[in-house]
């Protein structure tokens, strides 16, 4: 195998394309991190979120990537949201381009990859395990190498969870894989590591879920009371009094009789003592839903941009605001497109171009894997302004036309849609064509074609004609009777040949003229 190396000019030992990092580390591990039992969700306050967001900054990342696994699994409208902006990069179409002024050795390097990536059956799931980065900062999906035939491709791509992996803390940027230690760095060609910039700053505070942290947490404390008042809502205030002889004993019975009256309907007393019944408990939730809703608005804002495109509230919702919001939605489509074609460009179309192609070591020119992210325009906007502009002489490019309206380019020997002009000078073209055959003068050529796709069309309009002549008794009831069919004669057909052997001999005309006879 010839000598490999990564985008950045780094030689890759080929034994490790063979091997798993993660096993090792695992293993010097002792297996799973303690923490992967973690939930740091429970309890959660301001103090100790504030803390899990301290230690992430050093580096420490664990506590803060349990949080965010379970903001996403406890939250409904953090979790429904996220799978909106995730799974939509899913659906877009993708398309690996060569570099420009490709060599014909590049285009078949970008042909090359495309088949190979359209074989692989878990690239759909790959592109949702990397979406995972957008919410929380970085995806790390270990690619597993298996040779078939004489080509190494990847066979499996694995999900590693988050907190498998630490910041280094010199350089915050970089993601260490975990091991007892001070931590590993990534193999090259052996991890596609997508790193999402939600905000800027360094990896471990540029996560969007540090930003869903704060309304998820007053979120659960008003669903929090929401559930205790509910729990009490239209129930007495139950009121025991003891007297002041009463032993601890008794003080207890009577404290159970109380917590249990409103569910039992009954219990007993010791005697001298009273429960008494005051107004039942009063209120109302719409405090704690005005809360919640603000939160999950809130959430709706940093996931999506907008919340239209989530909820409507009957009041500020209409048709032309959605759609001004689902606009800011698309460019967010397209903001994360972007991103994640470039980590799939750079850490798996170039490592399965080096690995398997010879002499390929320049990133720069390597082909690009992208998105389709762009909506096909309006068809009939373009077609008015485009014929208005081609007349005013500009030259606009076919193929620029083509990519804005989404519509496919005819390959060769594919028919295709002609302009009526076009169809008819191509017919004339034919007939003029067919009269060079041979040496049969050239006129007389167009006037045998003529005869002949013209026979079918006399037809029609001499017939019923004929039909008359032989039925009439006079030339006043022929003249009668020719003008009542002029009306239903059909000469359409024998309209269109006619133009079509005008304009034949116009080009026959032309071609002499120019051919010197």
């Amino acid at each position: 195998m010839d000598k490999i190396v990564d985008q950045y000019g780094n030689p890759i030992k080929s034994k490790q394309l063979e091997q798993r990092q993660s096993e090792a580390a695992l293993s010097m591990l002792g297996g799973l991190p303690s923490t992967f039992g973690e939930d740091p969700s429970q309890g959660l306050t301001i103090p100790k979120l504030v803390n899990i967001f301290r230690e992430a900054k050093t580096g420490r990342i664990e506590q803060m990537a349990n949080l965010f696994e379970m903001m996403e699994e406890k939250d409904g409208h953090i979790f429904s949201e996220m799978s909106k902006r995730k799974r939509v990069i899913q659906t877009l179409d993708w398309d690996i381009k060569p570099p420009r002024n490709a060599t014909k050795d590049e285009i078949a390097h970008a042909e090359w990859v495309k088949e190979v990536i359209q074989d692989l059956d878990d690239f759909d799931d790959l592109i949702i395990d990397l979406a995972d980065a957008i919410g929380k900062g970085f995806s790390a999906i270990e690619l597993c190498w298996e040779r078939i035939g004489n080509e190494m491709l990847p066979c499996r791509f694995e999900y590693h969870h988050q907190r498998l992996f630490t910041i280094n803390p010199d350089k915050p940027n970089e993601i260490l894989l975990r091991d007892g230690k001070s931590g590993q760095e990534l193999w090259p060609f052996g991890w596609i590591t997508h790193i999402h910039k939600a905000k800027s700053g360094y990896l471990g505070d540029a996560a969007l879920f540090r930003v869903l942290a704060w309304p998820y947490l007053f979120k659960n404390y008003s669903v929090r009371d929401l559930a205790q008042f509910l729990e009490i809502y239209g129930l007495p205030l139950r009121l025991g009094k003891y007297p002041g002889t009463a032993t601890d004993e008794e003080k207890r019975t009577l404290l159970r009789a109380v917590l249990s009256i409103g569910n039992n309907a009954g219990g007993i007393i010791p005697q001298g003592m009273e429960i008494d019944f005051e107004a039942a408990a009063e209120g109302s939730e719409g405090p704690f839903m005005s809360m919640i809703e603000w939160c999950e608005r809130i959430q709706s804002k940093a996931i999506l941009g907008a919340t239209l495109t989530s909820q409507a509230d009957g009041k500020s919702s209409t048709n032309a605001l959605g759609n001004v919001h689902n606009e800011v939605r698309h460019e967010l489509t397209v903001s994360d497109g972007k991103q994640l074609a470039k980590t799939l460009t750079a850490q798996l179309v170039f490592p399965l171009l080096a690995i398997n192609k010879s002499g390929i070591t320049d990133f720069r020119r390597c082909p690009r894997f992208i998105f389709d992210t762009e909506d096909a325009d309006d068809v009939k906007a373009y077609s008015e302004s485009i014929p208005k502009f081609v007349d005013m002489g500009m030259r606009i490019p076919a193929d620029w036309l083509h990519e804005k309206l989404k519509i496919p380019k005819a390959e060769d020997g594919e028919e295709y849609v002609l302009k009526q002009e076009t169809k008819q000078l191509n017919e004339g073209t034919k007939l003029t064509a067919l009269s060079r055959q041979d040496d049969i003068d050239d006129a007389d050529r167009v006037v045998e074609q003529l005869e002949t796709t013209t026979d079918e069309a006399m037809t029609g309009l001499i017939d019923p004609v004929r039909k008359l002549v032989e039925k009439v008794e006079s030339l006043q009831e022929l003249r009668d009777g020719i003008l009542e069919l002029y009306q239903e004669l059909d000469h359409t057909q024998l309209g269109e040949q006619l133009e079509r052997a005008m304009l034949a001999a116009h080009l026959l005309g032309r071609f002499e003229v120019s051919d010197g006879d």
